[in-house]
């Protein structure tokens, strides 16, 4: 019998990193418990899953991932500036983390960019959005989904 690898209609429980080029840790499993998820269903962007095909149990890995395959580049369209008056009371400062509410009430955070007594400039990529990233995995388990 030959050992499942990673594919479509798998579940996989693995261990994860994800690394800045600076070697910063930006979110880890390998401290607590595994994550596991069925390939396709969401849980990874599409490019780290794709990343992972083909691996199986026991398989380690540090896998290069392009923004293009992980968080995509920043879109200046979502940089948006407002006018100061509807961040009344709120104390700003450069790299405050805002949440915001769209039409269907999903939060929408941004990161203050600027600010000066007439407009606040919000930036609402994602915050990994044009990093290259580092994906360490150590695969533990991979089963039919």
């Amino acid at each position: 019998m030959t050992e499942l690898r990673i594919g479509p209609d798998r579940s996989v429980t693995l261990h994860f990193a994800l690394k800045l080029d600076s070697g910063e840790v930006v979110d880890s499993t390998f401290d607590k418990k595994p994550a596991t998820f069925k390939v396709g269903d969401g849980n990874l962007l599409p490019g780290f899953e794709q990343a992972l095909y083909g691996l199986k149990a026991g398989d380690k890995r540090s896998l290069a991932i392009a923004p293009e395959h992980g968080f995509g580049q920043p879109n200046p369209q979502n940089v948006q500036t407002m006018p100061r008056n509807q961040f009344q009371d709120m104390e700003l400062s450069e790299g405050l983390l805002v949440i915001f509410n769209d039409a269907a009430n999903t939060e929408l955070p941004g990161i203050v960019k600027s600010f000066d007594d007439d407009r606040v400039t919000v930036d609402f990529n994602h915050p990994l959005a044009g990093k290259s990233l580092s994906f360490e995995v150590e695969v533990l388990d991979v089963q039919p989904a």
